[in-house]
């Protein structure tokens, strides 16, 4: 604890969870000192930092983003917006990535947090110490380098750390078996930046989750032929022109050529994985037992808290939710635990809690890799830490909308982008479409989740 009485925060990442954190931490000086952010990059913004090159930056770094040239946001900006700092009101609902990245440096600006993020310096270790006066009898040894020289190393102590170092960048490929036998293109998502490269060329392209329907749609531009696999339900929405589905790949046969579960084959050009990302903290030491297992990251208390070591945070690891407002919610709570405001149960309750949670997730057929789906689970789950930790819940008309969209682009994955929202109050909002015709919602307002 600083000589002041206030609680020193590490914060790991200035993406735009990172930035959240910040920018709540600074909001509280009665109670915390200023936050440092630990960024590997010269950049704020995290996955929304578009970058031409794939692989490796000329000084030997991973390249980070995942982000492709064409992409535009797939939630409409007056949901995707932090609840605090709206999106500029001319910009269509739907950003282009470039937008998203000048809004959290606007957002940077707005919270006066640039003076709080070390660019360039990567975290080695986070380290747990027991301290009698600690908080909870804890602090933090963090551990970081100057990312190009690691041999230069500092060791700072922290009373508490939030983790938010984003999970978007390591390219998860499944077991397929023989996988090594492809004989053409094989490549991730990761490194896909825009569709000429394979324009006319035959594509298998696995995983119909949001950015595999996206790609499917850039490369039908280019006359891709496209065969889209996936697991799911057959899509029941009208597809771009020139892709088919198919069910999953289950392997590579000795001649090269693909077969799918239901027996066919086919023998494409480039196989596209868009399979998603495996979730990795290199730095944390191994005796705070974060184990990361098909896709679920545990034991942690509400997706947040290692019961065991209940000052280390690691925020926005759920996945198929609203990220922005969900990063908001989840940085006041982290807040509400470290003041005292909400008072966490003791270890082994938490860690029962934890059992009980993923019991009854399994309970309703959900595997463990899809444990940290929460998709419309989520406004529960948000609604329920502002209840805890006592903090002004979202909006009302957020999870509406966002759930109608939701509906909107299921039933036409084409076309809508093309749509504009308006906010009308704290639970109205209309809908129009490319020709100004207002929509009908799609889900009562009533029946919010």
């Amino acid at each position: 604890m600083s000589g002041l009485g206030k609680l020193r925060v590490a914060v790991i990442g200035a993406g735009a969870a990172g930035l959240c954190a910040a920018r709540h931490i600074l909001s509280r000086p009665d109670a915390f000192a200023p936050p440092v952010v630990y960024e590997v990059t010269k950049n704020i913004g995290g996955t929304w930092v578009y970058e031409a090159k794939v692989g490796y930056y000329d000084n030997g770094l991973p390249i980070h983003s995942s982000m492709y040239r064409d992409l535009r946001t797939n939630i409409p900006k007056e949901v995707m917006s932090f609840p605090d700092f709206p999106f500029a009101k001319h910009l269509p609902s739907f950003v282009h990535h470039t937008e998203v990245r000048k809004y959290l440096e606007e957002y940077c600006h707005h919270f006066h947090l640039w003076d709080h993020i070390q660019f360039g310096t990567a975290v080695a270790s986070v380290t747990p110490v027991k301290v009698k006066n600690g908080w909870n009898g804890l602090a933090w040894n963090v551990t970081s380098s100057n990312a190009l020289d690691l041999s230069k190393s500092t060791t700072e102590r922290y009373d508490a750390v939030m983790v938010c170092n984003g999970h978007f960048y390591d390219p998860y490929i499944p077991a397929i078996p023989g996988l090594e036998k492809f004989k053409g293109t094989l490549m991730h998502s990761h490194d896909y930046r825009s569709a000429e490269p394979l324009a006319g060329k035959s594509v298998v392209l696995l995983g119909a989750g949001l950015s595999g329907l996206d790609i499917a749609m850039e490369l039908s531009n280019v006359d891709a032929k496209v065969i889209l696999s996936h697991g799911q339900h057959p899509l029941t929405c009208p597809l771009p022109s020139g892709v088919q589905q198919t069910p999953s790949v289950t392997s590579v046969l000795d001649d090269g050529s693909l077969e799918f579960k239901d027996g066919k084959r086919a023998k494409p050009e480039v196989f596209l994985m868009c399979t998603g990302y495996n979730f990795t903290f290199p730095f944390l030491d191994e005796k705070v037992g974060v184990k990361v297992q098909e896709h679920l990251v545990w034991p942690l208390y509400k997706f947040l808290i290692p019961p065991a070591y209940p000052s280390l945070f690691i925020v926005g690891i759920c996945r198929a939710i609203c990220p922005f407002p969900h990063f908001h919610i989840q940085s006041q709570f982290v807040l509400s635990v470290l003041d005292g405001s909400f008072s966490l149960p003791t270890r082994k309750e938490m860690e029962k809690d934890i059992e009980l949670d993923i019991a009854s997730r399994r309970a309703r057929g959900i595997s463990t890799r899809h444990i940290l789906k929460l998709d419309s689970e989520q406004w529960a789950y948000n609604d329920q830490l502002a209840q805890m930790g006592g903090f002004q819940p979202l909006p009302r008309f957020w999870s509406n909308l966002y759930e109608s969209n939701k509906v909107f682009r299921a039933r036409d994955m084409l076309n809508y982008k093309t749509y504009n929202y308006t906010l009308l109050s704290e639970m109205e909002w209309a809908v129009h479409n490319l020709h100004g015709q207002q929509l009908q919602h799609p889900l009562p307002v009533e029946k919010q989740i």
